[in-house]
């Protein structure tokens, strides 16, 4: 594990920036890995993330938590670009990733991944991830977001 990137965000909308960042980043660098393996508690701007993440890739989509869809697709027709946002708190084995069809999305996209902590045995060889941890309990908006690159 490789730690690529370490910020702190004392807003929503800069969490949300930062989610723009590694977009462009990971399309700057076609080396990168496709599979974003986002982890931290509730409510620490996981989607949020995702948010800033699919507004350069698929800019006219309107994200939203994909808690009880498991997964949500947002496309880019313009150039075939499509972000995979999925939610895997209530996966319990891997029979539940094949019923939602989890394997068949790796590689179409970009795969991004809420509570992915759930699901490691699934994750492809290599991968980023995104660690979103509250840091200052002063300030409930603070945030420390560690973006690291990973070898299953």
């Amino acid at each position: 594990m490789k730690i690529l990137k370490t910020i702190q965000t004392f807003s929503a909308d800069e969490t949300e920036k930062v989610g723009v960042e590694i977009a462009k980043m990971m399309l700057e660098d076609s080396s990168l890995p496709r599979f974003v393996a986002l982890e931290g508690d509730l409510g620490v701007g996981k989607t949020v993330f995702v948010r800033g993440f699919t507004s350069v890739v698929a800019p006219t989509s309107a994200v939203r938590s994909p808690t009880f869809a498991l997964v949500n697709e947002y496309r880019n027709k313009e150039n075939k670009r499509t972000v995979y946002h999925f939610d895997v708190y209530r996966i319990k084995d891997e029979d539940d990733l094949y019923s939602i069809g989890f394997y068949d999305y790796l590689d179409k996209g970009f795969c991004l991944v809420e509570w992915s902590e759930n699901i490691r045995y699934a994750f492809p060889k290599s991968y980023l991830t995104v660690r979103i941890e509250k840091d200052n309990a002063d300030n409930t908006e603070s945030r420390l977001i560690t973006v690291f690159s990973c070898e299953a």
